[in-house]
């Protein structure tokens, strides 16, 4: 069950790999102006998971630790066609990072993804996925 001290976040596009690099857009709109940060860097990370949906997970999973552990922001963020592995789905994610201290906070950092509630499906209309942070 969602608290007030939650952050709920909502994405659509049309493939489920653009879906995700737009949930992390609104988690770091929910966060941070970057309308000014410049680029720091670059980080690619390899994720692996039994479903598209903690695919999702991971992949702001690995948002939140950045934040944390190296003070970065995403700018921009680039999700590779996703593979079926055979045992599960795995995908690249490409960050373009900045340092959060040029970027003004306006939110709060969230500490966790919520497996409550959850949600990313396709359908004709493209994909959506709904997800809440705890902060």
């Amino acid at each position: 069950m969602a608290h007030t001290a939650d952050t709920r976040v909502e994405a659509w596009a049309p493939t489920v790999e653009s879906c995700i690099r737009e949930a992390v857009h609104a988690v770091v709109e929910g966060l941070a102006d970057i309308s000014s940060a410049r680029p720091a860097g670059e980080r690619v990370c390899a994720v692996t998971a039994d479903s598209d949906e903690d695919l999702l997970v991971s992949v702001l999973e690995e948002v939140i630790y950045r934040m944390d552990v190296d003070g970065e922001i995403p700018l921009d963020t680039e999700v590779d066609t996703i593979r079926d592995t055979g045992d599960g789905r795995a995908v690249s994610v490409r960050f373009t990072m900045t340092d959060a201290d040029t970027a003004e906070q306006i939110g709060a950092v969230p500490k966790a993804v919520s497996l409550n509630g959850l949600h990313l499906t396709g359908g004709p209309e493209g994909w959506t996925c709904q997800v809440t942070l705890d902060v």
